[in-house]
């Protein structure tokens, strides 16, 4: 199959601004600026949005804080400072179940609550104070590719974390951290209006006290901008943003990232929500925050920073004017200031971006490319080539994750040939399709020599008549040839895949299911889930061509998926209940003991085999009846 790569929007030059480097700050003014990651995400790696920012506007000579407050936020959790906190709060949590007990009957997780929070002794807080201490020194250090150790360390992790819910609920607070819930909805802005205001679950109220406001009081910036990159970041990122202003109303605050964007047509209608922050950027952030910078530090008007909303004493504007990067402007990623020592892993995990968009960019499902306003763009070889040897040389990294959303096979193919002319000696991992452009053995050979471990892999489904609703373009032969040769050559495989895309049978899950039962010598792990209808993806933008009919509920106003039925084929609960069935029943050998993506590709670079049964819940047991055949 040849690729076509204008069907991915590839952009031209002509549409791309002509004034794109960003000039020198000759005027004499340097602005401070803070970058804050938020929580909830794994601390394994830095996100890649505050190092592309930073690196941009330091180029242009402003001065960039950078805070990953996500990662100090766990560091603090799994601590004795924090813990001696949670001991503190336990007689207040008693105190305030006992007032319920008096107004009403406690249900019966309220009594549960009471008696746990009972067990929550002095000698016993201490006691998981030391395990704590212990588990972070574990997953920083080279003990962490001993399996067991690094099970036990992810357990205790667990266990604090459900000691720490017992005193903010009925929050939950959960590692891993995608799991937390503070008992209110994401998709109502005043439910989340309500859950910053709420002292008892908001644990984020504590987390800026402790390890925002401080820095903020220490810094002095004058612009904190939020990178909000998962909509379980919202609760967080609100509540740092009251927070910011109740106590610095004189900085302004501006949003940006992956799930701001989403919301970019919502956004303008929560104007309650608005008063929280400042400005908020969509699409891509680097030139627009330059601008922004600018613009507030000349006391200029905001109406012409490119991809804003911003507020006003006359109401929210959205600005016309939109902006895309040149790639070959950017520059590396800029990790100063982050404290790689800190993440939980025991060599550094570095994120890089090679390209923006999707090459592909017709799965029907997929709504990846909201994100940007020119389609798909790339680096060329070359300077990628530079910024991997400058990134390993600066910050002595050997491993990388390349974020991209789907890596091009023209790409990929040039990606192991030069690492390997380099000699750059890495660990890698991407994101990839099944390309029938591909499945060269010489492909996988130079993969594997180049350094790649580890891959996710878009198998979505293994019924061919799924995969062509989904205008995937691959075939299942395409795919076994893929995960046959990605095994032979070392090379971990991730399979994605989803029930109930519009259309999907219940034959054609049960065919998904047995393809992989049928590889499941050469898959190493799977990631399954059911189908969304996000509120931006090609389905919802034409639901009459796949059968559907979906409901907005008013009051949902910050949804970014839909309820659903369709004419044919399963339905959500249908999907749920094969996804179900699925979880129970499938091959036991891709139940992993450690989940983290990083710690699995680690692993994998580390040992240099994608045969790693010490990752299993339970060994590989081989089928006894090939055994009788063999005999």
């Amino acid at each position: 199959m040849r690729i076509n790569y204008d069907k991915g929007g590839l952009i031209s030059p002509s549409r791309i601004p002509s004034q794109r480097l960003p000039k020198p700050n000759n005027s004499g003014k340097c602005t401070k600026i803070m970058l804050v990651f938020p929580p909830d995400w794994y601390p394994s790696e830095p996100y890649l949005s505050l190092p592309t920012l930073t690196a941009f506007l330091r180029r242009a000579g402003h001065d960039v804080v950078q805070k990953d407050v996500n990662l100090e936020m766990y560091d603090w959790f799994f601590s004795a400072d924090f813990l001696r906190r949670v001991l503190k709060k336990v007689p207040q949590q008693l105190d305030r179940l006992k007032k319920l007990a008096r107004l009403r009957d406690l249900t019966d997780a309220e009594v549960e609550l009471q008696l746990a929070l009972c067990e929550c002794t002095r000698g016993r807080m201490g006691e998981l104070t030391q395990r704590a201490e212990e588990a972070k020194r574990i997953v920083r250090s080279p003990e962490f590719y001993d399996g067991d150790k690094l099970e036990w360390a992810i357990k205790v992790f667990r266990e604090v974390t459900g000691i720490i819910s017992l005193v903010y609920a009925p929050a939950r607070i959960c590692m891993p951290p995608m799991e937390t819930d503070l008992s209110y909805k994401l998709f109502m802005s005043s439910e989340i209006l309500a859950a910053v205001e709420d002292t008892q679950v908001n644990v984020y109220r504590d987390v800026f006290e402790a390890i925002l406001k401080p820095a903020i009081e220490r810094e002095q910036p004058k612009i904190i901008g939020i990178s909000i990159v998962l909509r379980q970041q919202l609760f967080s990122s609100m509540t740092f943003c009251a927070l910011i202003k109740e106590h610095f109303p004189h900085i302004h605050v501006v949003l940006g990232g992956n799930t701001v964007t989403r919301l970019r047509d919502v956004l303008p209608q929560t104007p309650k929500l608005f008063e929280l922050f400042d400005s908020a950027i969509v699409y891509e952030g680097e030139t627009a925050l330059l601008r922004l910078v600018e613009a507030i530090e000349n006391g200029q008007n905001l109406s012409e920073v490119p991809n804003l909303l911003f507020r006003d004493e006359e109401g929210i504007h959205v600005n016309e004017a939109t902006y895309a990067e040149d790639m070959a402007e950017l520059p590396p990623p800029d990790f100063d200031g982050l404290p790689l020592e800190k993440y939980f892993v025991p060599e550094p995990v570095l994120p890089y971006l090679a390209t923006r968009g999707c090459y592909w960019g017709r799965c029907e499902f997929c709504d990846h490319g909201e994100g940007y306003t020119a389609g798909y763009r790339t680096k060329k070889i070359g300077p990628i080539i530079e910024d991997l040897q400058f990134l390993k040389e600066k910050y002595g990294a050997r491993h990388f994750h390349f974020t991209d959303e789907s890596y091009p096979p023209a790409l990929f193919r040039k990606l192991t040939k030069q690492l390997l002319a380099a000699k750059l000696d890495i660990a890698w991992t991407t994101h990839i399709r099944f390309e029938k452009s591909l499945l060269d053995e010489e492909v996988w050979q130079d993969a594997q020599e180049s350094g790649c471990k580890y891959l996710h892999m878009g198998y979505e489904s293994g019924s061919e008549r799924v995969l062509q609703l989904m205008d995937k373009a691959t075939t299942t032969d395409v795919i076994q040839r893929s995960l046959e040769l990605s095994s032979k050559h070392g090379v971990w495989n991730h399979i994605m895949g989803f029930f109930g895309f519009p259309g999907e049978r219940y034959q054609d899950a049960k065919f998904s299911i047995q393809f992989l039962e049928d590889n499941r010598e050469h898959v190493h792990s799977i990631g399954f889930g059911t189908f969304d209808l996000g509120r931006h993806n090609p389905v919802a933008k034409h639901p009459e061509k796949f059968g559907l009919t979906y409901y907005k509920n008013p009051e949902w106003d910050l949804a970014l998926d839909y309820y659903y039925t369709v004419k044919d084929g399963l339905s959500i609960e249908d999907a749920e209940r094969v996804f179900q069935e699925f979880e129970e029943n499938h091959y036991e050998g891709w139940d992993l003991r450690i989940f983290v993506r990083e710690y699995v590709f680690l692993y994998v670079a580390h040992y240099g085999t994608n045969k790693l049964p010490a990752l299993q819940f339970k060994p590989a047991v081989t089928n006894p009846l090939k055994k009788m055949a063999s005999v």
